[in-house]
């Protein structure tokens, strides 16, 4: 059995975030000792491992409760598992779009400015005044 600390501890994540995963049923209320103190068993270690690399990779809390009842349920298809991560890989898709579009007009910007000239005449804080000096829509 394991404290609330020793099970932040064993899986980095912070006691608030314990006991907010147990507010929205991600994770199970654990038995309490006589003095009202948490005692997680193996099985909320696993849980709670498992919501952590869920996070880890981006899963919603949403998309982390629909895959733990999966688990829930052995006998259903995979299938359903699968349309979860490949929405979750086309919206890490998406987001690594924007963020190289993003480069490529920071990159841009950066190298608009004249390192001697002064800050009135500068390229950077005029580009981020005026969105209409940027390239692409970000």
């Amino acid at each position: 059995m394991f404290s609330i600390g020793q099970l932040s501890k064993r899986t980095k994540v912070k006691v608030p975030t314990i006991r907010y995963y147990e507010e929205t049923g991600l994770l199970d209320a654990p038995e309490r000792t006589d003095g009202n103190q948490r005692r997680y068993d193996a099985a909320g270690l696993e849980r709670l491992s498992f919501i952590k690399h869920a996070r880890d990779l981006g899963f919603s809390i949403e998309a982390i409760a629909a895959l733990i009842e999966l688990q829930g349920h052995p006998d259903r298809s995979c299938q359903e598992a699968t349309n979860i991560a490949t929405a979750q890989l086309s919206d890490v898709r998406a987001k690594i779009k924007r963020l190289r579009a993003l480069e490529k007009e920071l990159v841009r910007i950066s190298k608009g400015c004249d390192e001697d000239g002064v800050s009135e005449d500068c390229y950077v804080l005029a580009s981020l005044s005026e969105h209409g000096l940027c390239e692409r829509e970000h």
